[in-house]
């Protein structure tokens, strides 16, 4: 499974967009071969690992979005190696254009046949980091067809400042999206081709829709970090669980170097 290692050939080009827009998707970025190995594993885990139990029909809104498990690569040696791939952190790095990335964490997303939007939304409205330099790969483990619900991004939202104090919600979605239109932002939903890979900044809002097919949708997702990156006080609870969480040890003005927060990759 070379390719998790292997550098992918970016180019300048592509760097740009991504600074511009705040998202790109890039094709081939994992064989079918690879996807097929690590992503039983993952799937296996996350089904096996969730807590939900509770009919679609019972649950919140956030709820119905997706199963999620964080946190895969410290249960499993098989998925440790795939988070810790060298292609998709050297991906990161390019495209945040630093020297070297940590792990903040990992999150597999799996979206039931039936299951609901995920309402728009920054992530970093989660994270207490000193730095925007935060990247996340939404890696799809199967192709993603419309009626699945693929991820969708509104290009150049990265530089908006309104909707980043909203947690995902129904509120959030009304907002955010209404905000969206009135900036005029161009919304990419367009389907995921299997092996293709999208990387969002932590500011970029995006959403995803309902799973409106009979297959589950079921997507790994890494999240990267400047290697440089700093511990923030938290500004909300949510803000603190992830510190518990995903930094356990790490100070307030110190870098995130604790054993959840290995480099993944790094220039030289």
């Amino acid at each position: 499974m070379t390719d998790l290692d292997q550098p992918y050939d970016l180019g300048a080009d592509a760097i740009a967009r991504f600074r511009r827009d705040g998202f790109i998707k890039l094709r081939n970025v994992l064989s079918p071969a690879t996807l097929a190995r690590y992503g039983r594993e993952i799937t296996r885990l996350t089904l096996s690992l969730n807590t939900e139990q509770r009919p679609l029909v019972e649950r919140s809104t956030y709820d119905r979005a997706f199963l999620q498990v964080m946190n895969l690569w410290e249960k499993s040696p098989l998925v440790g190696r795939f988070v810790m791939g060298q292609r998709l952190g050297r991906l990161a790095a390019d495209l945040l254009e630093v020297d070297g990335v940590r792990l903040y964490h990992d999150q597999s997303l799996y979206k039931e046949p039936g299951g609901g939007l995920t309402p728009a939304h920054a992530d970093q409205y989660y994270w207490p980091l000193d730095s925007d330099r935060t990247i996340t790969a939404w890696i799809p483990l199967q192709p993603v067809p419309p009626e699945m619900g693929p991820l969708g991004f509104y290009a150049g939202s990265q530089a908006v400042a309104f909707g980043r104090d909203l947690g995902i919600s129904d509120e959030s979605e009304a907002r955010i999206t209404d905000n969206m239109a009135r900036h005029g932002l161009a919304f990419d939903c367009s389907a995921f081709d299997l092996g293709e890979v999208s990387f969002h900044l932590g500011w970029t809002f995006h959403k995803a829709g309902p799973n409106l097919s009979d297959r589950p949708r079921s997507v790994m997702t890494i999240i990267y970090m400047d290697a440089t990156t700093c511990l923030l006080p938290v500004l909300n609870a949510v803000q603190a669980n992830d510190r518990d969480q995903w930094c356990p040890g790490a100070q307030v003005g110190e870098v995130i170097d604790t054993r959840k927060n290995p480099l993944v990759w790094c220039r030289g």
